[in-house]
This record gives C-alpha cells, structure tokens and sequence, in this order.
C-alpha cells in the first residue's frame, strides 16, 4: 500500500522525485514463533482466535511498544491459503471455503496506542445456531494509520518548483479468526520427504503436509536427525504451521540447523507434526526419510 502526496510540477518541465520505499509487511499465524505477534511496534496477543463453541467472546490484547503514539484501524480482510502456505485476498470464497465475517462482531474499531500503553479489542461471535457444520475463517488486520504531516512541519529546504512523491510505509498484522461448528473429522499426513544440498553449505528439507477433513489443522514441526548409531539430534523446530481449508496440500521446506555437526549423507531424518500444548501434545502426523 502507499500514501502518496504529489506536489506541483515546474515551469520548464523538469522533475524530481524523492521515494522513502514502502516496508507494508502483513504477519499470518502460520509463521510465527511466539504466542504473540509483533509488526512494527504492536504487539498482538493472542495470535489466532478459535471460536469452537465453548466461548462466544475473546480478547485480543493490542501493545505499543514504541517511542510514539500510534493509531491502528481494524477491519476485516478474507485470503485463500496457496499450496506453499503463501496467502492472497480474495472477496469470494475458494469452493469448500466458508468465510467467518457474517458471524463475528468486534470492537474497537480504531485503536489509539500511547508508547507502552496496551487496550483490549473484543471479538464476538454470533448468529450460528443455523450454521452447517464445518469451519469458517476470516482475518482481523489492524492497519497502521500513517501520520500526516501538518503544513508548518514540511522541509523548509524542498524544492517547491518540482514534482515530488513521497511514499510512507504502512504496517500491517492480519489474524486468523475462525469459526468451528461441530466435530472435527480432519487428519493430515507428512509425505514427499526430501533432502537436497543448496549452494553446497545448507542442507533443506522439503515435505508435503496433506489435509482430509472439514477442518484445518495448526501445529509445531520437529525435525530429528537419527545417526547410524541412533543418536538423535534436533535439526528444525518450526512453530505454528497451518493448513486452512479447504486445502487439502501444503508444499514446505525448510533450512536444517546442523549446529550439531551431524552427517547427512547417511542416517535417517524423522518429522514430527504436532499439536501445540505446553502439557501433552498431539502428534499429528509422523515421517521418515532414510538418507542414502
């Protein structure tokens, strides 16, 4: 997104133009690594709402952990999850894909932050004694208003003469809210592991993530490395993976960390995908690779 202002064009014809480039960053609860998430300065927590018929309200905690006073608007956006996890809005759902807007009432809807003060935006559900059963998902995104710059406050020093455009960043966090309406039937599977040297240093793994089911799955991958001996090694740890309905694929690849100094070229890798829990998690799904 840009906010561009255009000042007046010169006589003789000639132009100047000054770009401060444009940093909009959108953040989705499928690469984060923290139970809060943070953009800018705003933190976020939590990172995702579940409304899975025990609760009809939540809160989400906004925190300004800047030096200035920041205004954010929210609003509703609706995206598709592509097959390799990247996310793009739409304004009519994908086949199978039900959105959450109709259902949800949230407020504030614009929230002034001083720095380090926090506030607290409701998000409501309602109207769906009628809904079919299954999962419905929009995303909330909190939008950074840019500040203006009063008349007195511009550079005393710009050539007035020429044609100017000045583009301000405008930041952006979306998170998912979703919707489930009676049991979940889903399963996902781990298949198509595949190890492959990148620029001769780094080690990537490549896998599919495959989603059955009326709803989508959230989790936390592990990464082991089991030697000839069977000594395991911890080799990638990525938090908060999704896949969304109504996918039913997810391509992921991720850099291995051989901090361990550990042999690749022989060996097993083993992925574990699991359920996100302090206690006792889940496992999802579970693969191997034998290395040859």
């Amino acid at each position: 997104m840009f906010n561009s202002v255009i000042y007046n064009k010169s006589n003789n014809g000639k132009k100047s133009i000054s770009c401060l480039f444009l940093l909009a960053l959108s953040l989705f609860s499928l690469l984060n690594f923290s139970e809060a998430t943070a953009q800018g300065n705003l933190l976020i927590t939590p990172r995702r709402v579940v409304f899975d018929g025990t609760r009809r309200v939540m809160e989400l905690n906004l925190a300004n952990t800047g030096q200035d006073t920041s205004k954010y608007n929210v609003s509703i956006v609706q995206y598709r999850m592509t097959d390799d996890g990247a996310f793009e809005e739409i304004t009519e759902p994908d086949p199978g894909q039900n959105f959450a807007d109709k259902y949800i009432r949230f407020f504030p809807r614009t929230v002034t932050l001083a720095p380090n003060e926090s506030q607290v935006v409701k998000m409501q559900v309602t109207n769906t004694s009628g809904l079919a059963p299954g999962e419905y998902r929009s995303h909330v995104y909190f939008r950074a208003v840019p500040k203006e710059l009063a008349l007195g406050e511009e550079d005393p020093n710009r050539d007035t003469t020429a044609l100017s455009i000045r583009l301000v960043p405008i930041f952006g966090i979306t998170i998912p809210v979703i919707i489930r309406i009676g049991q979940s039937d889903t399963k996902v599977s781990v298949s198509d592991l595949k190890l492959e040297m990148i620029n001769d240093s780094t080690n990537r793994l490549s896998m599919v993530f495959n989603r059955t089911g009326n709803m989508s799955v959230y989790g936390d991958l592990r990464v082991t490395y089991i030697s000839p001996s069977g000594k395991e090694s911890t080799v990638g740890i990525v938090n908060g993976i999704a896949v969304y309905t109504p996918n039913s694929i997810r391509r992921f690849k991720l850099d291995l960390d051989n901090s361990a100094k550990v042999d690749f070229k022989t060996g097993k890798i083993r992925v574990t995908y699991s359920s996100q829990s302090d206690t006792r998690p889940e496992k999802y799904a579970e693969a191997e690779l034998t290395i040859k």
